[in-house]
Order: C-alpha cells, then structure tokens, then sequence
C-alpha cells in the first residue's frame, strides 16, 4: 500500500475492530446508471514494446451521487482481442493507490499467452486523479526531495521537521484540491470501473489486479457482484485492516525481507566481500545509514534517501545484485557512486511520482480511519521500531499526513462476498508490500475463491513475472474458469524461483518480464 515513482504498490494483517459493512450508500450504486455512457473513441498509441495499445478518454461524474454534476476524465487504453472466440473486457490495474495503468494493458496482453490474450479487449486506466486522468492531482510537487530529515524521530528537533513536512502536505492537499479530495477514494473509482463497463458495452467485466488493485477488485466485486464475470488478485490486500493496521503490518514484513537481503549477500561473500554472518552485515549496513545521516552521498543520498533506497528490494529479488554492489562499494571502497546511482534508479520520485504519492494518500486517508492524535503513532511506531527497524518510521512519515488530512474519512468496505463465481487469488509467503495473511484472509472472505500459493516467493506481483507454475493457473482460468480446488488453506503451492546471482556470475539476469512488470507496480502501494 506504500508506493512509489510508478505505482504496485500496497500493505496487511491486524484486523480492526471497527470493521463495517458495506458503507451507507455503497449498498445500491445505482444512481449513475441513468445516464448512458459514451462510447469511447479508440485512437492508436501504440509504443515500441507494446504496438498494439490503443487509447481513448472516458467522462464520468466527479460525484456519482450526483451523475448530471461536474465530470472528469479518465483515461484508457485497450489492447484489442483479435480471436474470434471474445470473452469480454480485461480490466488490469497495477495498484497503489495511484499507479497508472495505461501501459499494464499492454505487458498483461503480450505476457498471457497469445491465444489467450487474443480472446480479451485488455483495458488499462488511470483511476481518477491518476496520470493522464483529468485533473491529475500533484499536491506539493517536490514533497519527497532531498535531503530529507531522517526518518528515526530521536530527537524533538527532528520529529518537530517530520511531523511539520507532513501537516504541510495535508494542507497543500487541501488548499489545492478541496473540491475534488471528498471523492479521490476506492468506492468513487469502483464506479468509475463500472462506467468504463457501460461504455464499453459490456454486460460484465473480467478484472485482474495487482496490490491495492486487489482491493479495488474486491470492492467492486462487492458493489456489483452480478456483473463479475472473472476476478484475479494478486498478491493481496488484507481488507480488514485499511489501512492503518495494515502499514504496521507491512513494517514486519519489510523488515524479515531486508534480512533475507542480508543473507543472500552472506552467501556472495565472495562478491561482496562483506562478510558470511547476515547479522554482522546488517549491523554494516546500520553502519553505512548512520554515515549518511552525518554526511549525506552527493548531497542528495541522506539515511531516509538510503532507505527509499533500499525499499524497493523488499518488491522485488531482482534488484538485489544491484543494491548489494551499491552496498559494497560504499562500506569496502568509501565509493558513494553506486549508491547514488541506485538512488536515482530505484528511489528518486519524479513528476508522476509526485502524482502518485498525491493519489496514495487522497485515498488512503479518505479510504478509512487514521488516528489524529499524533501520540498514537508516536506510540505505535517506536514499538515496531524496536522489533523491525528497517522501514518502521520511514512508512510513517509516509502515511503521516492521513494524521492531518482536510477531509473525513469513510468506513472500510467488507468485502465478505457468497455472490460471486470462483474467483482466482495468487499470494506469496514471503510477500514484503502485502503479506500472506491478506491472502489468507480475501480466500476466507471471498467464498468459491481458489488459492494459489507461490511457496518461498518473496516477491510482490507474481504472475506473468516467469514463474510457470503460476501462469499455467492464470491461463487456465482466464481460458476456462477453470480453478484449482484444494484440501487445506491453499488449493495450489508453487515452488517460488531460485534467488537472483550476482552480476558478475554468466547465470546473473533478472527475469526481463519480472523487472517490466516491477517497474510498472512501482513501490509502496
């Protein structure tokens, strides 16, 4: 639930006590219904990795409520099916909140195998407020800059310029954008979706999502169970604890990723030459975060840079070759130029991030309730801090301007649903931005889901990422329907791909489909 430059991003366990039902009105989303949706007009925006992609532009009401009101825009895009057997749009979102997903249109349809993707319009968007939508919300362009002030509040002065650069973004929000922010959430871009299903003139709508856009499937699959057709999720939100029990969560399960990092570079010690003893190098790299708070690299890399930086690869094994280098060159070489390298590759927000981060926390602190009494998150977040240190403070600065945000905040959807066919859930064990237990928890919820599980995964986003295992399952549902039925919690297991090798090793390459697609979820969300 985190995210960052481009968007998966997402995260996961406690389960809130005051976890409602389905939201006064949210119950009948009817009300949009009387007014017919154009047809889109589809023009050719084809790129050099996706020639196929078509784009197009869709209105829909600022306010559902009020469907003859102020209209946005939302932007599409379409990889058009080309087999005479059609299934149907295939809605993809990449998640978030606030990842674009006009170009995950086009990796989705060219990574499905063809006769499967042939069957499909798929349909990319930019949910409200994200991308190419119009208006695209940027609150404080800029926010995320460098240097920032370290994350670990240990002093007063530096909680004092935390909490100041928090309270400053909440009320740029609302400055800025104080007519849109009371509809930038997940039930106004539900409906959204099913306006893009109106206009395309479809019955029912096939989704597949990634992250937050699990939590976005499932909402909708709540809000309009009759007009499911296929539903995929894919490495899952635990909807019992939008979102702030669910931060905390993830602040665990970063945590044992980036010491699984430190045991993978143990075992290259004869790359790395950081040493075989994880602990020992984690106290390095505690070591080397401490440095840059004195003394940040280049001006621009400080601790809360280092982090940003370092984040990413609990999404993701396939940068680990990259960040450990960075690692090495800075404890054994005092060579701060990988790292700043890496900064500027994995962690440094630009123009859209900054569209991203807006839309992240739009609908994150509208979504449902924050505390606003900053003790609670003082309190909260040194105890997760003495067991899991890694992002701990670092994803509550990030979270922090929900504690000030201009607008209440709704109920959280339940999104316990018997109404639906069987609907697909992929998950990893070892999941960072999302873990287990969401899946877990949407397999319980959601009755007639299947499960499959990738055993050892620690990566987020799994299918058409080169496991075959998991693929094979994708497209037989997408195919079919067809669905694996099991005797325990998970009614498949796949065994999750080996860890990447170094560089240096001829066996070093990352999955090319792993990485597009990584890029394309971007972090935190």
């Amino acid at each position: 639930m985190r995210k960052r430059a481009a968007a998966l991003c997402g995260a996961a366990v406690v389960v809130a006590g005051t976890f409602t039902a389905v939201p006064a009105g949210a119950s009948t989303p009817q009300t949009a219904q009387t007014v017919r949706a154009a047809k889109p007009t589809w023009k050719e925006c084809g790129t050099t990795d996706y020639p196929t992609l078509q784009c197009a532009s869709l209105k829909v009401p600022l306010d559902h409520a009020n469907p003859q009101g102020k209209q946005i825009t939302l932007a599409l895009s379409r990889v058009p099916h080309t087999a005479k057997k059609y299934q149907g749009p295939l809605l993809v979102n990449p998640g978030g909140p606030g990842g674009s997903g006009l170009t995950l249109a086009g990796f989705v349809a060219s990574s499905l195998p063809k006769a499967v993707a042939a069957q499909y319009d798929v349909i990319g968007f930019d949910p409200r407020g994200v991308g190419a939508s119009k208006p695209a919300l940027d609150c404080k362009p800029g926010y995320f800059n460098p240097v920032r002030p370290d994350s670990v509040p240990s002093t007063p002065a530096i909680e004092k310029a935390n909490l100041s650069r928090a309270k400053s973004f909440a009320a740029a929000c609302g400055k800025k954008y104080a007519s849109l922010l009371p509809y930038i959430d997940t039930i106004s871009a539900v409906r959204d979706m099913d306006s893009i299903r109106r206009a395309l003139g479809a019955k029912k709508i096939n989704y597949f999502g990634y992250s937050y856009g699990t939590y976005l499937g499932a909402v909708y699959g709540k809000l309009y169970p009759d007009r499911v057709r296929r539903l995929v999720l894919d490495s899952i939100v635990d909807p019992t604890g939008v979102w702030y029990d669910d931060n905390l969560a993830q602040d665990y399960a970063f945590n044992d990723r980036h010491r699984a990092f430190m045991a993978w570079v143990a075992k290259y010690d004869a790359t790395y030459k950081l040493g075989t003893d994880p602990e020992k190098i984690e106290a390095k790299w505690y070591a080397m975060r401490a440095a840059l708070a004195k003394k940040p690299a280049d001006g621009k890399v400080g601790a809360s840079e280092l982090e940003d930086t370092f984040i990413p690869g609990g999404y993701y094994n396939g940068y680990w070759p990259y960040l450990a280098e960075a690692f090495a060159a800075y404890v054994n070489d005092k060579n701060a130029d990988p790292l700043v390298e890496a900064y500027d590759n994995f962690a440094a927000v630009d123009a859209s991030g900054d569209n991203g981060y807006s839309i992240y926390t739009s609908v994150q602190c509208r979504d449902a309730s924050w505390p606003r009494d900053w003790n609670q998150w003082r309190k909260d977040n040194w105890a997760v801090y003495e067991q899991a240190p890694f992002m701990a403070w670092n994803n509550a600065w990030y979270n922090a301007p929900c504690a000030f945000w201009p607008t209440h905040s709704k109920k959280p959807v339940n999104v316990a649903n018997g109404k639906l066919p069987p609907v697909l859930l992929f998950q990893a064990t070892d999941d960072a931005a999302t873990p287990y237990q969401g899946g877990a928890t949407v397999h319980r919820l959601l009755a007639r889901s299947s499960l499959v599980v990738e055993q050892g995964g620690g990566n987020h986003g799994i299918t058409l990422s080169g496991n075959a295992c998991l693929d094979k399952y994708l497209a037989a549902y997408l195919t079919d329907g067809t669905v694996p039925r099991g005797g325990g919690e998970a009614d498949a297991v796949c065994q999750a791909l080996p860890d990447p090798e170094p560089l240096a090793s001829k066996a070093a390459s990352t999955s090319s489909r792993g990485s597009a697609l990584h890029g394309m979820l971007g972090f935190r969300g």
